[in-house]
């Protein structure tokens, strides 16, 4: 009786934290364009966010909110190279942009699924079963498909997209491990995280000449109302977005966190075209996204058969603790 409780609640903290990732993540893109609108230094914004949660979760930890371990200097010597290949993944992300249209970077940035299931076979992690491993080439094959739908090719800008894809793929592989191994919490991860990421954040707004022309229209906006709400909105999602990553990817995998990823990206993709309107669709991007979210699909129901066949575990799924 007590197995059977053990693994439906494992299941439900699963399912949670995967669909709170997954609205999370798309409620970020619609707030990300319209804070972007409004206010164009995007890596200000990033510094902003880290140092926002940097703070509340030191101040949470202090008043007792949270039973975050303090700050240990072995453990964040560990976590350098998390917050380094999560800064690069968003600094060649931005730098993509500049040559590459937003459908294409989409779809780009949905080959990360296929990335991270090479990297577990290197990693020494296991073979996946076949499910998982066609799920995951469905999934792939449907980006390519619906990127033919919109072609324009850019080296520079696919070379920083597909290297985007490296970095993301590294970091979220660690984050799996680092949760697994050293049984490090998702609020631990991202509060080692910020404040690793503040040093590299201020070189690169200081190299870039974002700083301190962006902190000046910062404070002349901050009169504007509308201003102020979407700005708060953007740094309380972004913390909300960066603890449900963490969350998902240590609780299920990191596989199962960049799936969650490709799904949002076709919800967000749909609430688009529906809401925005004035775009184009070509029968491939439909073909394509068809093909993805039925690859996406099959992949849920490929992880959810092989965790009923598992024993319940106390703290994390199986999948995290492999080495």
């Amino acid at each position: 009786m007590d197995n059977r409780t053990d693994t439906e609640a494992s299941s439900f903290l699963s399912l949670f934290a995967a669909l709170s990732y997954g609205i999370a993540s798309m409620a970020m893109v619609f707030i990300n364009k319209a804070i972007l609108m409004e206010y164009s230094h995007s890596m200000t914004l990033l510094t902003l966010q880290q140092v926002a949660t940097a703070a509340l979760i030191h101040f949470g930890r202090r008043s007792g909110y949270t039973k975050a371990r303090r700050l240990d200097m072995t453990t964040a010597k560990k976590l350098l190279p998390v917050s380094l290949f999560y800064n690069a993944n968003v600094a060649f992300a931005l730098a993509s942009l500049k040559g590459v249209n937003i459908p294409m970077y989409i779809a780009i940035k949905r080959l990360t699924p296929l990335a991270v299931l090479i990297a577990g076979c290197f990693s020494g992690k296991g073979r996946p079963t076949a499910q998982v491993t066609l799920s995951v080439l469905l999934t792939a094959a449907g980006v390519v498909i619906a990127a033919l739908g919109d072609f324009s090719f850019d080296l520079f800008g696919y070379s920083m997209a597909l290297t985007s894809v490296f970095f993301q793929t590294m970091y979220l592989v660690l984050v799996e491990k680092s949760g697994g191994e050293d049984g490090l919490s998702s609020i631990e991860i991202m509060f080692y995280n910020s404040f690793l990421s503040l040093p590299f954040l201020l070189f690169l707004i200081i190299a870039t000449g974002e700083f301190p022309n962006s902190l000046s229209i910062l404070f002349a906006k901050s009169n504007s109302l509308y201003f102020l709400v979407i700005l708060v909105l953007s740094l309380v999602m972004g913390i909300v977005l960066n603890f449900t990553m963490f969350l998902c990817t240590i609780v299920n995998s990191a596989l199962t966190t960049t799936i969650v990823g490709v799904l949002k990206g076709v919800g967000s993709t749909t609430l688009g075209f529906v809401l925005l309107g004035g775009v184009q669709v070509h029968a491939l991007n439909v073909t394509g996204l068809v093909i993805n979210t039925t690859g996406g699909v099959w992949y849920s129901y490929a992880k959810y058969q092989q965790k009923k066949n598992k024993p319940p575990r106390l703290e994390f799924d199986v999948e995290a603790h492999r080495k």
